[in-house]
């Protein structure tokens, strides 16, 4: 196993985070019936995914470091969601 590199290891967390965010939105738009939105955020879940894929793909540890970036995503775009909401 190779050493982990810190900024790539941050990359990873940043991208799947962004990632789940941007799915949180995707998944929004397609609840809401927004074709067009639903498209955008589609084409950039899959943009964004690409990084954390091909980052860990190469070392299994990067996985941990996906699974967190993942997790604060989802959190914080769901935050975001119902920041309005009571």
């Amino acid at each position: 196993m190779r050493a982990i590199d810190p900024l790539t290891a941050a990359g990873v967390v940043v991208a799947t985070a962004a990632t789940d965010a941007v799915y949180v939105m995707f998944a929004s738009a397609v609840a809401t019936r927004r074709r067009l939105a639903a498209a955008n955020w589609s084409s950039v879940w899959y943009l964004l995914s690409s990084f954390a894929v091909i980052s860990y793909t190469q070392n299994w540890a990067y996985v941990g470091f996906a699974a967190l970036g993942s997790w604060l995503g989802a959190f914080a775009s769901m935050t975001f969601l119902h920041r309005g909401q009571t």
